[in-house]
């Protein structure tokens, strides 16, 4: 009967070593490019190479990873043009969930959200880029969790899984700036009003607004003007630092 239940367990140590590095992938907290180690990445988990293996090999069909040629697997890189058709679809998708978290989020739940965005600004302020990508994460997805949509949060999952990566061009390259207020404020504010409308507008202008300086980075890469950005690893000024769109 032991014999039986080995395959499960084995199969749940791997699902926890995928849903380790997804969510590590939506959060930002790999580079585009990062090269995996799997005997290191073992090492550093805990866990065999073999659960490791098999969840990396999960996220590169997922396209959150690639592999190549010598077997090497990698973050992926996203185009411009595949960012801004994922922007698209990212319009579409988060506003629909944020106009339903509207409509169903709890008092706590916006308060919880402000908690959030205070972590997100105090770690801009303070230079901590890897704490401000997280927070930014936290914050969008607390939000589209309150929807009580699961399907749509997969999708929308599946989409960040490619997207987190991307973010850590942001900071301090690209910062995030608004012509006026901080878009998740009016996000916090149409939530207090229960403004399905607002929310789902807050969101969208502070996806393109937010995303403006990436985009004019990203052009300048694609073009060969800047290159310091092409790491796998924060550049020296960014090190030790972990950001928004």
């Amino acid at each position: 009967m032991a014999d039986n239940f080995a395959p499960l367990e084995r199969e749940s140590l791997t699902a926890r070593v995928y849903g380790e590095l997804r969510t590590a992938l939506m959060e930002g907290r790999f580079w585009p490019g990062h090269r995996f180690k799997i005997r290191a990445l073992a090492a550093a988990m805990g866990v065999s190479e073999t659960p490791v293996r098999e969840a990396l090999m999960q996220l590169v069909r997922e396209r959150g990873l690639e592999m190549h040629a010598g077997r090497s697997i990698t973050v992926a890189r996203l185009t411009l043009a595949q960012y801004l058709e994922l922007r698209t679809i990212r319009l579409m998708l988060e506003g629909l969930a944020a106009e339903t978290a509207a409509m169903r989020i709890t008092d706590d739940g916006i308060a919880a959200l402000a908690r959030v965005h205070s972590d997100l600004i105090a770690a801009e302020r303070e230079g901590r880029w890897r704490d401000a990508i997280r927070a930014n994460w936290r914050f969008h997805h607390t939000l589209y969790q309150a929807a009580g949509m699961p399907e749509l949060l997969a999708l929308l999952e599946g989409i960040w899984l490619r997207n987190g990566p991307l973010l850590n061009y942001l900071y301090p390259h690209a910062m995030p700036t608004y012509p006026g207020r901080h878009q998740h404020l009016e996000v916090l504010d149409a939530l207090a009003r229960r403004d399905a409308a607002s929310v789902r507008e807050a969101i969208r202008a502070d996806t393109i607004e937010g995303g403006v300086r990436l985009v004019r980075l990203m052009e300048d890469m694609e073009a060969g003007r800047i290159a310091l950005i092409e790491a796998s690893e924060p550049p020296p000024a960014a090190a030790g630092k972990g950001t928004t769109a």
